[in-house]
């Protein structure tokens, strides 16, 4: 069953997008064929929708862009802090074009994908807690 479907502008509709795209990343792994480049596309895309969440509760106008550094400039601009896990978004950027192309850069390690994944996870939990309004508790970046 889908999750309710809701508003362009609901940042919970965008949170339950990048937890889709989340899901796909980590589920699609175990299927014969998957190339890593496409599922670290997913998890740069959770990434980015659970930041654009943050930017539309924050009532923040933004660009549709895939880079997460310029998004999470906007949000610092508007004097929040962004936790340490976070502020390593934008290194998912690299898999929102090229990665996802044949030839345009190299092959994706095992070990890049997970740390995309745990990336993408992180950035999905404090977008909740940000917009839920609770409080981000710190946690060890590999716990």
């Amino acid at each position: 069953m889908s999750p309710q479907r809701r508003a362009l502008d609901d940042p919970a509709e965008w949170l339950n997008r990048a937890k889709s795209n989340l899901q796909r990343a980590r589920a699609d792994i175990r299927l014969p064929g998957v190339y890593l480049e496409d599922l670290c596309f997913d998890a740069q895309q959770a990434a980015e929708k659970a930041i654009k969440a943050v930017l539309l509760h924050l009532e923040v106008r933004f660009r549709h862009v895939h880079d997460l550094g310029q998004l999470l400039t906007l949000i610092q601009e508007q004097g929040e802090s962004l936790p340490a896990r976070v502020k390593e978004a934008p290194r998912l950027t690299r898999f929102a074009v090229e990665a996802r192309h044949p030839g345009l850069a190299e092959p994706v390690s095992r070990e890049e994908y997970e740390r995309a994944t745990e990336i993408a996870e992180a950035v999905i939990k404090w977008a909740e807690a940000r917009i839920q309004g609770k409080p981000q508790l710190p946690r060890n970046p590999r716990g």
